[in-house]
């Protein structure tokens, strides 16, 4: 019982303080430099493997936008771009229910896609993505995340590519948030 008011404190002080306190308090988990070799790694991998499909790469707003701009330029074959934006956080630091803000706009009937996101954590939402991009006729649905959080999953999904694996703390930096803020740092940061 103690233990949850202490978690219950520690989430309400983060969320009165400053960005700037929250960047000063969070420790470095991976460098620009770690984060690039991984984009690289993941391009290659990508290309070898879906360079004979011309796929649709959808990113997933807002958070995939970094690791998505970075990637695209690593990915060597023709492909058409999208997005999609869907959220269960809305700058909350706990997901909520799933809110969808834009779809696709491509036909994706019979398409093979890639989807672009920051981080696999509880897989919930990109699970639901992955089943509306079936659901809209596309005959596969590939994922490539930046970074994956180690846990449990609630939702039965893996991604296809993965660069990172993150710490199960509260991760930004690199298109991942905190209270709306920071997405925008060339590191993953975690608190």
């Amino acid at each position: 019982m103690l233990q949850s008011k202490r978690i219950k404190f520690s989430a309400l002080s983060i969320q009165h303080q400053t960005p700037q306190e929250l960047l000063a308090q969070a420790q470095l988990v991976h460098s620009p430099e770690v984060i690039a070799d991984a984009v690289n790694r993941l391009g290659l991998e990508i290309s070898s493997q879906l360079s004979h499909t011309a796929p649709v790469v959808i990113c997933v707003m807002n958070g995939g936008l970094v690791f998505a701009g970075r990637l695209l330029t690593q990915l060597t074959f023709p492909l058409q771009v999208d997005y999609i934006h869907a959220s269960r956080y809305q700058n909350q630091k706990e997901g909520q229910t799933l809110t969808w803000f834009a779809a696709p706009r491509l036909d994706l009937n019979n398409r093979t896609v890639l989807l672009i996101d920051d981080i696999l954590d509880e897989g919930i939402t990109l699970q639901a993505i992955r089943e509306k991009c079936l659901a809209l006729g596309a005959k596969a649905v590939f994922s490539a995340v930046l970074a994956e959080k180690s846990i449990n999953r609630h939702a039965d999904i893996r991604a296809d590519y993965v660069g990172l694996t993150v710490p199960n703390r509260y991760v930004f930096g690199f298109g991942m948030d905190i209270h709306g803020y920071w997405r925008n740092l060339p590191a993953i940061y975690a608190l």
